[in-house]
């Protein structure tokens, strides 16, 4: 890998690490993002926690790395409707309208990343 790949890894690690850490620490705060149609948002935010784990430990492992890509990609599409429920009702949330809408590009970013660090090509 090069270093680039390897900066990106670690960014992406330490964002589902300390994401997934917060799912455990900050339940509650976590569970008024879910929006109302999910049921169970603290199962959920328990649940996703776990992935998040589970993910940036799987990206540490070579041979689990492109899996736990995968993995980690379709969690953060998944969680997209927190993001659309926290911009559709942001009087709920102290955080300004400004750093939901960042959020969105944000995403898209770190999508990008979380494919580039761990899918690595196969030579021939």
């Amino acid at each position: 890998m090069r270093k680039a790949q390897i900066a990106g890894l670690a960014f992406v690690f330490i964002w589902f690490f300390v994401g997934g850490i917060m799912h455990f620490v900050a339940t509650d705060t976590e569970a008024r993002i879910v929006p109302p149609y999910i049921p169970w948002p603290v199962a959920a935010v328990l649940v996703s926690g776990v992935f998040e784990l589970l993910g940036a430990a799987g990206i540490l492992i070579g041979r689990t790395r492109r899996a736990a890509g995968i993995g980690l990609l379709l969690l953060t599409l998944a969680v997209t409707p927190a993001h659309i429920y926290m911009l559709q009702r942001p009087e709920l949330f102290p955080v300004p309208l400004w750093a939901l809408w960042l959020r969105l590009p944000i995403q898209a970013a770190l999508l990008w990343l979380i494919a580039w660090s761990t899918w690595r090509l196969r030579r021939k």
